[in-house]
Parts: structure tokens; C-alpha cells; sequence
């Protein structure tokens, strides 16, 4: 069967013709992307893609959203459109559709992915197991987790809010992170740190161990001084952004009592060397009583070029079975 899937962020949205078949994504088409500030609502992105096409789109569509999916009003944070998943059939010309969270359909991508679209992190070199949870962590503007449960020949995907759990501090400069960042929020969650923008609270922690003054800093500009090692600090700030990775991480796969971990995201992608030379297994497997449990587990990152829309296309496999 195919139908559209569409990946819609704060700044664009993702467009791609899709086939599934027995619930699997068997052909993925290439990619169009449209900035969402160039088009009043989806609709009209909608329209704009069918003419980039060339023709009539299939009468089914597969929809990643970044927020929540739920209620009868989807809004998102940086984008002014809104959906309401009841008016699709008529707004769209659909007769079936599956809506859901940007990064459910990672973990629906990471199900359905091909072993060459994942690279080892740590741990055993093994592939995914198949009978098993499955934690998917994200850092990307958030940090985005959910469970992956394979069953058989099946599986389910959970999506949850662990990137709000509370951080936890394991040295003394986490120790300092985390009060600098108590002198503006009340609670303290885990993605304040392991998530992109976190970066320049670990930066200006450490300029203040340091010593030294540093003017205002942005999170991209650290990112890249920090990769390309031409800033020291942002380096350093980088290397305990992957150490905090590793002991969220690894929280979450304990928590979820997961077999494998995925890392997932375009800045998980972007780190995936920092990964390994930084000490993010050491912090991964550090457990107490599981440590053992923990460095037996997998930890792999996908690669897949489109997670976003792959993982759409996936979910709406597992929806419309009977579609097919």
C-alpha cells in the first residue's frame, strides 16, 4: 500500500512517498522538505508537495509530529500551524491516517531499520535482540526516550516523558552544573543537560571552574567549536555532555529493563565519535550491583536517513494491517 509520510518539526516539515506491506515500510521515495515559515498551514505544504510531485498522492498518509499527538488540537512550540487530526480525511483527501509523536516514529524506524543503519557504540558488538525491550534515546532540542518492546515477530512501541526525570549529579562539576541551573528552575530535569541547548550550562559551569569570563555564548556556535576542538573549553564541555549521555542512558535502559539501547537523532549522530573516546560506557555500565548487567547490554545509534519519515511509514504499517 502507499500512502505519504510526513515529519513535521518547528522548521520543517518532510514529505516522501512510502510503501508498506505486511506492516513493514518495503520502499521509502526520496525526501522533500518545505520550511514551514513559507506556508500558512500543512495544508497548503500538503498541496505544495502533491505539485512537486507531479500528480495525485495516495488517499493515505503517516504524520510525526514533534509534541503531543493527543486531543482534538495539535500545536507545536515553533511553528505556527495547526492540525486537527479529525479534519484530515477531509482537508487531505485521506481515507486512512496515524498520527503520531516524532519520536515514537524513531522508535517504530529502529524496529523496522536494517542492521546496516545502526553503528556500534559499546558494550557487545551483537545485533538488536528480538524478544526484548528496547530503550530509544534521543538528544536532540529535547531529549526524546521511548520503549521499543519486540515480540516474536511483532513488536510495540511506548512512548514516554523520560527525558523529564530528575538529574542526577555524579562528581562535583555536575554538582556545580546542577546548582547553576537550580537558580532558575525549581526541578532540575535530565534534559536541561542532555540536550543540545544544555550545552552552554555545562560550558559556563566550567568557564566559572576555570576562572575565566566568556560573553554570551549560543548552543550551536559550541557545538561546532567543541567538535572541531578549535575552543578547548567547548571541547571539554562537549566530553561532559557525552559523560551525562551515558549515565542518563543508562538509567533509562535500567528502568525500562532493556536488553539494547538505541541512540537516536541528528546530534547523536553528529557525537557519535566524541561517544566513544569520551568515557560514555564507563558512565553507561556504572550501576553499582548491575554494572555487570550493564556492560553485557548493546548500545548501537541509528543511522538511518530519515528516521522521521521512515518510522511514519512504520507505525502506519502497524496500524492498517488490515489495509493491505
Amino acid at each position: 500500500m502507499r500512502l505519504v509520510a510526513v515529519d513535521i518539526g518547528g522548521t520543517h516539515a518532510r514529505f516522501a512517498i512510502a510503501e508498506v506491506a505486511g506492516g513493514k515500510v518495503v520502499a521509502l521515495g526520496n525526501a522533500v522538505t518545505l520550511k514551514t515559515a513559507e506556508h500558512a498551514s500543512f495544508q497548503l505544504a500538503w498541496q505544495e508537495f502533491e505539485r512537486q510531485s507531479g500528480g495525485t498522492l495516495p488517499r493515505a498518509a503517516a504524520i510525526a509530529v514533534a509534541g503531543p499527538v493527543g486531543g482534538e488540537v495539535i500545536r507545536f512550540t515553533n511553528n505556527p500551524w495547526i492540525i486537527r487530526p479529525a479534519l484530515i480525511p477531509e482537508k487531505l483527501g485521506v481515507d486512512r491516517q496515524v498520527v503520531v509523536n516524532d519520536f515514537a516514529a524513531v522508535a517504530h524506524a529502529v524496529a523496522q531499520a536494517d542492521p546496516h543503519h545502526f553503528i556500534h557504540v559499546c558494550g557487545p558488538d551483537d545485533p538488536l535482540p528480538d524478544n526484548a525491550a528496547i530503550s530509544v534515546v534521543g538528544p536532540g532540542t529535547g531529549l526524546g526516550v521511548a520503549l521499543l518492546l519486540r515480540h516474536g515477530a511483532g513488536y510495540h512501541v511506548q512512548p514516554t516523558e523520560g527525558g523529564h526525570t530528575d538529574y542526577a549529579p555524579l562528581d562535583r562539576i555536575e554538582d556545580q552544573i546542577l546548582e547553576r541551573l537550580r537558580r532558575r528552575h525549581r526541578r532540575v530535569s535530565v534534559e536541561r543537560i542532555v540536550a543540545g541547548p544544555g550545552i552552554v550550562d555545562i560550558y559556563e559551569t566550567l568557564a566559572a571552574i576555570e576562572g575565566r569570563a566568556v560573553g554570551a555564548v549560543d548552543d550551536k556556535t559550541l557545538w561546532s567549536t567543541g567538535m572541531d576542538g578549535s575552543d578547548p573549553l567547548a571541547a571539554a564541555a562537549v566530553d561532559r555532555f557525552c559523560l551525562s549521555l551515558g549515565s542518563a542512558a543508562g538509567d533509562i535502559a535500567l528502568v525500562h529493563g532493556a536488553k539494547a539501547l538505541v541512540l537516536a537523532g541528528g546530534l547523536g549522530f553528529r557525537i557519535r565519535d566524541s561517544l566513544v573516546t569520551s568515557g560514555f560506557a564507563d558512565r553507561f555500565r556504572a550501576k553499582g550491583r548491575f554494572e555487570g548487567m550493564m556492560a553485557a547490554m548493546p548500545v548501537k545509534l541509528i543511522t538511518h536517513p530519515q528516521p522521521g519519515l521512515f518510522g511514519a511509514a512504520a507505525a502506519f504499517g502497524q496500524a492498517h494491517l488490515d489495509a493491505e
